[in-house]
Formats: structure tokens, sequence, C-alpha cells
């Protein structure tokens, strides 16, 4: 087995690696990443039900799961939504306190990097 250190943007993964061959035993499940802080804030015209702060995606993946509500109150670290990236679960967190102030995504859709999941305010 061999041990890499893998950084992809800006995060850092550790992975070991099983070499294949007869008689390998079967590979390991992957482990959990760590959460993801949403980009910093981004000042945006506030517009019919939009927060003025843009918690967006960091990586393409679908949509997990929504945890947080419109009008829900968080705090920074808050997980707001998880993305399934690369089969893993990767929280989204709120980067500041405040109020959520739109959802702008289902459980199921397939989302880009910079894809505005929510915002707050």
């Amino acid at each position: 087995m061999k041990n890499y250190t893998i950084t992809v943007n800006g995060n850092v993964y550790d992975v070991t690696v099983e070499e294949g061959g007869a008689g390998a035993a079967a590979p390991a499940a992957p482990k959990k990443a760590a959460p993801v802080a949403a980009a910093p804030a981004k000042a945006a015209a506030p517009a019919g039900g939009k927060g003025s702060v843009v918690i967006d995606a960091q990586a393409a993946g679908k949509v997990f799961s929504v945890d947080a509500a419109v009008g829900q109150a968080v705090k920074k670290g808050d997980t707001v939504v998880v993305l399934e990236v690369m089969k893993m679960e990767t929280p989204v967190v709120a980067p500041q306190d405040g109020t959520i102030a739109s959802i702008d995504v289902a459980k199921g859709d397939s989302v880009e990097v910079g894809s505005v999941l929510a915002t707050m305010n």
C-alpha cells in the first residue's frame, strides 16, 4: 500500500492506494471529506427573495441533501447543503451568521463549480 497526499482546489486529501493483483483485498471505503467552507461572501443585489450573501458550490457534484430552510437562522459553519462530490458527502457551510433568504437547489440536482446553492442575509 502507498500513501499519497493530494490537493484539489486548495483542499488536502490523504489517500491510501492498494496495489492490485491476484488475491488482492477489496478496496477500503472512502473517508468522508472535511467540510468545505463556502466562498467568501459576495455582494449581490438583493432581488425577489434573494439574500446579499451568496453560498455557491466549490466543486461539481450532486445535491445530497438540503439541511437549511428559508427563514432559518444559521451560525457561521452551520451546514446549509450537502453535496456528493466524487462519491463523498461534502458539507457546504454558512460563511457567516445570518438568515437563509433562498434555497436555489433541490435534492438530486447536479451543480457545477460556482452554481448558487443558497443566499442569506
